[in-house]
């Protein structure tokens, strides 16, 4: 590992945290987003298939070119995984990351992370660095340290990560399969005041095979957290399928990296459906999530442009 990988370099990619935050709790906590991702593993961008570290595609050397790329197409979000610190534990390729933010934020755009975030001072560092959300998953499991996190951080900063097979919550970059069912662990962090919740089916994700949006729906309505469905997304019609469920966005990944999902039309998709308005019921489930109000998908409310998920 380089010394640039290995240390923050504050100077590189300081951003105003203040107005970071403040336009994300004035336009993102309603709405619906769909947020291209971008996995790194050895310092590279990848894809995994059903979130196996040996059965990896590399899409590009430099995830910084993927980045521009997903920015200049009318990402408003990044979903960036660092594979490497999901398997460690702890933040391997923060260097490149670092950059990927920048570039967001020079864009307008905001950045959640994760992988390999375990600890309360890691999610200090990131949020530090100009990262909008930290997405927790192994440590998600323990709810004394995402009610602390939540205390110290504010619920809006975190996503539980909640990510698995047939239901049941996958930790450790999905090498370990618990028992724990994901809606249950949803409620329970609903409870101390975590806001969003990233739902993964690790047996779509990298398939291209649909994404599970009745498992993001179940999550979302037994709990009240607002979520992200991740895992499988093919095409527009998985976007639109989960605006409609009410859900909070949607994570593309392979699907825009093999070309069976254009990101500015389902952006202008997304657009579209939201000015035509939903039908009754999904219009009021979300008018009924946290913060509810923004009007405009697929981008900030100040009209600059806006994966399937990697392991937590």
């Amino acid at each position: 590992m380089s010394d640039r990988q290995a240390e923050w370099n504050r100077e590189a990619f300081a951003v105003d945290l203040a107005g970071l935050r403040d336009q994300s709790q004035a336009d993102g906590q309603a709405g619906f987003d769909l947020i291209p991702a971008i996995d790194i593993l050895g310092g590279a961008c990848v894809r995994l298939f059903k979130g196996d570290y040996a059965a990896k595609t590399e899409y590009a050397a430099d995830p910084r070119v993927v980045a521009e790329r997903w920015l200049e197409q009318g990402a408003s979000w990044l979903h960036v995984v660092d594979l490497d610190g999901a398997r460690s534990g702890s933040a391997v390729n923060a260097g490149v990351i670092g950059d990927v933010v920048r570039l967001a934020s020079q864009a307008g755009a905001r950045v959640q992370v994760g992988g390999g975030i375990r600890h309360h001072d890691a999610v200090a560092r990131w949020l530090d660095h100009g990262v909008a959300r930290c997405v927790i998953g192994t440590a998600a499991l323990d709810t004394a340290w995402m009610e602390q996190a939540v205390a110290r951080f504010g619920g809006d900063a975190l996503v539980a990560g909640l990510d698995g097979r047939g239901g049941k919550v996958a930790v450790r970059g999905w090498l370990e399969q618990t028992e724990a069912d994901m809606a249950e662990v949803a409620i329970r962090l609903a409870a101390v005041g975590v806001r969003w919740a990233l739902v993964t089916d690790v047996d779509r994700d990298g398939t291209l095979g649909g994404a599970n949006i009745a498992l993001a729906q179940e999550v979302q309505r037994r709990s009240g957290l607002r979520a992200i469905a991740s895992g499988g997304v093919r095409g527009v019609d998985d976007v639109l399928a989960a605006l409609q469920a009410g859900l909070a966005g949607a994570i593309a990944g392979r699907s825009l990296y093999d070309g069976t999902l254009d990101l500015r039309e389902a952006l202008a998709a997304v657009r579209r459906a939201v000015a035509g308005g939903l039908p009754g019921d999904q219009a009021a489930g979300r008018a009924a999530g946290p913060g509810a109000g923004r009007a405009v998908a697929g981008q900030p409310a100040n009209g600059q442009a806006g994966k399937e998920a990697g392991p937590c």
